[in-house]
């Protein structure tokens, strides 16, 4: 099998790791991206098989069994109409991105008629860009959620190809959601969490916060030393959702400065005992 990737970057790499860990002896991995440091890095060390440049892409695209289209939302949107059908026959098409609404709404110009596309999210990777920030190891014990479409897959046989190829490659636990619910969850989930880490960073007001530092603001503020291209461009393509949790968020926080400032020790203790119990289930879950 010919796996491609799209996109050379954290995640690119990521996945072009996993895949060459666990590929067969006669599996072959392409990549293709602008910047040639990156392309040159995963070729010499043995990650990839072939490098391929933007002016090349439909040449890679008529070899791949498997495509892993690794570019930011708009750029893929773009990516899957231009190339629409330059595919391979009967090739798997899937993507990494962090929204699906645009994706989603946009079906019948992406949908190639010849290859199947499966839209998807693997929810794993780290703080740091480019390829050199790469590991296979991010997705071991992840979560990869996968864009149901509301009439259903158009062919079963793709999606489970693909689903062995996602577990081969680490993730655990593969979830089947239609794009607004995707949307939603990763709203609160990464994207908030996301807001809520740079808000902290902003209101520090103090560079040298860290010495007094016992573990708490570093997790919490681990993802503020965030890629502001990608992440402006995923909270503005959510930003209905995102919003709304912002809004539900503010709600809760502004719930515990009321009883702070009071000095209800009874409400709480016994909200913070709540949002223990939630969190001990969350776990379990």
């Amino acid at each position: 099998m010919i796996f491609a990737i799209v996109g050379l970057g954290i995640m690119g790499g990521s996945i072009a790791k996993a895949i060459r860990s666990s590929a067969d002896a006669n599996d072959k991995i392409y990549a293709l991206d602008k910047n040639n440091e990156s392309l040159y890095a995963a070729l010499t060390s043995g990650i990839i098989d072939k490098a391929f440049t933007p002016s090349e892409t439909d040449k890679m695209l008529s070899e791949a069994d498997m495509l892993f289209v690794c570019l930011y939302p708009a750029a893929t949107l773009e990516f899957l109409k231009q190339h629409k059908n330059d595919y391979k026959d009967g090739a798997i098409i899937t993507d990494i991105s962090g929204v699906k609404h645009e994706l989603s709404v946009s079906m019948e110009e992406i949908r190639p008629a010849n290859a199947h596309l499966i839209l998807g999210h693997p929810m794993a990777g780290g703080e740091k860009e480019g390829f050199a920030a790469s590991k296979g190891e991010y997705f071991l014990n992840h979560n990869y959620i996968l864009i149901k479409p509301k009439e259903g897959y158009e062919d079963e046989a793709a999606v489970k190809k693909l689903r062995t190829i996602i577990k081969k490659m680490g993730f655990t636990r593969i979830t089947e959601v239609d794009a607004d619910t995707h949307d939603n969850k990763i709203g609160f989930t990464s994207q908030l969490c996301h807001v809520v880490a740079s808000a902290m960073v902003e209101s520090a007001g103090d560079p040298e916060i860290t010495s007094f530092g016992g573990g708490s603001f570093e997790d919490l503020t681990r993802i503020a030393m965030i890629n502001a291209p990608l992440w402006t461009e995923l909270f503005l393509a959510n930003r209905e959702k995102l919003v709304a949790h912002i809004e539900n968020f503010e709600a809760q926080l502004n719930n515990l400065k009321n009883l702070i400032e009071t000095q209800d020790a009874n409400g709480l203790q016994s909200l913070l005992a709540d949002v223990r119990s939630k969190r001990i289930q969350m776990q379990k879950n």
